[in-house]
Parts: C-alpha cells; sequence; structure tokens
C-alpha cells in the first residue's frame, strides 16, 4: 500500500466520523481545492501529511470519542531485575487490546508523536474491509461536489 493509498483510506475513515476533509484541506492548508485525488497527493508528497495526522479535527474524528478501540499489541522482549537481584528476560507475547476511553484521540496523539513511524503508528486502527461490513459507503469526492455534479448533469440534459 503506497503512502497516498494509506492516506486516503485513512482519510474515509474519519470523514464516515464526520470528519470535512475538504475544509480542514482548504483552511489549514490554504491551498486550492481541485479533487480529493489531488489532495491526497499533495498531502503525500514532502510530509505534508504530518500536518493532517496530528490535526486535533482528524484526529477527533478518526478515533471517535467513547468508542470501543481494537489495536495489536506487539510482541515485545525487556530484562527486569528481580527481588533477588538476578536479571531476567521477560517476553511478552503480541496480543489484541480493546479499550473504551472518551478522549482516546488525546491519548493516540502523543503515542502517534512518540512513534517512529507515524503513518505506521495509525495504521494499526484503520479499519479492514471486514470491519466495514454493514457501514455505509463514504466516497471520496465531498456531498456538495456530488450535488454540484448531478446539477450539472441535470442542466446538461434539460438542454438536449
Amino acid at each position: 500500500m503506497t503512502r497516498a493509498e494509506l492516506l486516503r483510506a485513512l482519510i474515509r475513515q474519519a470523514k464516515s466520523n464526520g470528519f470535512e476533509f475538504r475544509r480542514w484541506y482548504t483552511l489549514r492548508l490554504g491551498l486550492p481545492w481541485n479533487s480529493f485525488l489531488n489532495s491526497v497527493q499533495t498531502l503525500s508528497e514532502h510530509r505534508r501529511y504530518y500536518a493532517l495526522l496530528f490535526a486535533h479535527e482528524f484526529a477527533e474524528s478518526f478515533w471517535r470519542p467513547g468508542s470501543k478501540m481494537t489495536f495489536v499489541v506487539p510482541t515485545s522482549t525487556f530484562t527486569r531485575v528481580s527481588k533477588d537481584g538476578t536479571i531476567r528476560v521477560v517476553e511478552r507475547k503480541g496480543h489484541i487490546r480493546r479499550s473504551v476511553i472518551a478522549d482516546a484521540w488525546r491519548y493516540h496523539l502523543k503515542e502517534m508523536a512518540t512513534a517512529e513511524d507515524p503513518l505506521r503508528y495509525i495504521r494499526k486502527f484503520l479499519l479492514i474491509e471486514e470491519d466495514l461490513a454493514g457501514l455505509p459507503y463514504v466516497s471520496d469526492e465531498d456531498e456538495s461536489e456530488a450535488v454540484d455534479l448531478r446539477e450539472a448533469e441535470r442542466e446538461s440534459t434539460s438542454d438536449v
């Protein structure tokens, strides 16, 4: 999956929770809006996607307040000094963790800021197709653009 494809999937998930990407893009980045795909491509170049990943509006929509979050805790190994002074190696197996936190987005922003690669961190929370069964489809384009296209089609057919 390319960076642009990953960003597109992340934005779609946030849009399904109420994130207004077009509004954020034009206000925060101050760039003109051409289309969803062009905007995502612009974000993916030159690490501009950091502005999106760390935007509070995006994070709050991506990690909905009060929603159950599922993520994978990776396998880890560390050393520990026991009571008798010996050093032991502790190995913890990876597992799936679920949590419900009211302001989970704040926690995840902090974790993402300390992560080596923020995109890799947030990718763990991306819903896969099996998780999307039963959820409404979210298009790449804004509803206002779809309405404009429908009106333009009606006008062109009524002229004939």
